[in-house]
């Protein structure tokens, strides 16, 4: 009976080794893919068969959300109309351990044709794929995890971190950003965290709960009734923010048993109250909001005029919180 934990670890083991010793494989060529990818006007093609094909689209995929545009291409469509999508200004990128896979070799022709750079993710440099390669990346492995020598394992495993190693080095080479990385993620967490300004979230016009501050405590309880946020901002006369007056004030000035109808506003806001800017990101109204343990922000104009308010239920919508 097989021992599955041992086989397990046996695999991983293996493949990790296989890992390790790409490191040795980094060289020149390494340097020079890279530069060519960064001085390519097009995209780079990702081509390969197998599971080639599947290591080849996820490497494509890394390689677009990072700031290289980079599509695949199946090596068996190639040959059947799908090259039409390479152009001259591309780069084209081909997987295969052996460097003899047929739907591979019968592009080749086709590739020099139109006049476009090769790069070679091989493990074999003497192979026809090694040999017609503009740029050689050597992913060779000792030995494949599977015990017969035959499923692509520990070698499709070195493809994969090959283009990993390849995709990083130019995401840092091109300066890329976590704003960049959100811009191509825009639907994700880390997009609406890097994304959304607090002007995106905000509510404003006749929505913002406002009181004079000459007004009385009734009808600033109406103002924060009738807006629902729980608070309410208070105004001075040239109609900039004074203060703010929350649900925890209103069970404060309870307690002291004040009159509603004769105490005005001024007399119980808190003054000052905390702001933001609108064209701050969403994430700096979440700071602020943690930091003071507040539920709203006020939002302010240069002339410290009250333009919007956003609350702390709007991050959680946003996926911001």
């Amino acid at each position: 009976m097989t021992d599955f934990i041992a086989e397990a670890q046996r695999v991983i083991r293996l493949e990790a080794h296989a890992i390790e010793n790409l490191k040795n494989n980094i060289d020149e060529g390494f340097v020079q893919a890279c530069q060519l990818i960064l001085a390519c006007e097009g995209r780079v093609v990702m081509l390969g068969i197998g599971k080639s094909s599947h290591v080849g689209a996820k490497i494509a995929a890394t390689l677009a959300s990072t700031g290289t545009p980079a599509f695949f291409i199946h090596a068996a469509e190639a040959s059947h109309g799908d090259f039409g999508m390479v152009t001259e200004k591309d780069i084209i990128i081909a997987i295969s351990n052996s460097g003899e896979t047929r739907e591979l070799l019968d592009v080749i022709p086709m590739i020099k044709h139109l006049g476009v750079k090769l790069i070679a993710i091989c493990g074999h440099p003497d192979s026809s794929l090694g040999l017609a390669a503009d740029v050689f990346l050597n992913a060779s492995v000792a030995e494949e995890a599977c015990p017969l020598g035959l499923a692509p394992t520990a070698s499709t495993t070195a493809a994969l971190v090959l283009g990993d190693a390849l995709a990083v080095s130019l995401l840092k080479s091109r300066n890329f950003t976590p704003t960049d990385f959100a811009r191509t993620h825009p639907g994700g967490r880390l997009g609406k965290r890097l994304l959304l300004s607090v002007r995106d979230l905000m509510h404003q016009g006749d929505n913002l709960p406002v009181i004079d501050e000459e007004a009385f405590l009734r009808d600033g309880l109406m103002a924060m009734s009738q807006k629902g946020f729980g608070m309410t901002m208070v105004l001075d006369a040239e109609g900039k923010v004074s203060g703010i007056f929350t649900d925890g004030d209103l069970r404060r000035v309870m307690d002291k048993k004040l009159d509603i109808h004769e105490t005005k506003m001024k007399e119980i806001m808190v003054k000052g109250g905390k702001h933001i800017s609108a064209d701050a990101l969403a994430t700096e109204a979440l700071a602020l909001m943690e930091k003071y343990k507040i539920t709203a922000l006020i939002i302010i104009d240069t002339m410290k005029k009250p333009v919007g308010l956003i609350h702390m239920h709007d991050l959680l919508e946003a996926g911001v919180a």
